[in-house]
């Protein structure tokens, strides 16, 4: 891997993990799970992009570490339906 991929990849990473910490963040004054669902997917995100940084990998369409960007993606889907099904309370 070339250092500008390797420092592209690394700065990537790293707003995966800013990302994470604003919605934890929102979190924590809001406890609202959406807020926690969207942490976890970003800092899966960046553990993913991480691996393929560290790995080398070329094609990660092909690897295990796809797996965890699906994860990543379905969380974030599940927490927005999860968000919109439930009844709102007095206010519209």
């Amino acid at each position: 891997m070339h250092h500008i991929e390797t420092f592209l990849a690394g700065m990537i990473t790293a707003g995966f993990l800013i990302a994470g910490l604003f919605f934890a963040r929102f979190w924590a004054r809001t406890r609202d799970p959406l807020f926690a669902s969207f942490a976890i997917a970003f800092w899966l995100l960046a553990l993913n992009q991480f691996l393929l940084m560290a790995t080398g990998i070329s094609h990660e369409e092909k690897t295990q570490t796809f797996l965890l960007r699906a994860v990543a993606f379905t969380l974030i889907a599940a927490a927005i339906i999860h968000k919109n099904a439930r009844p709102r309370s007095g206010r519209q």
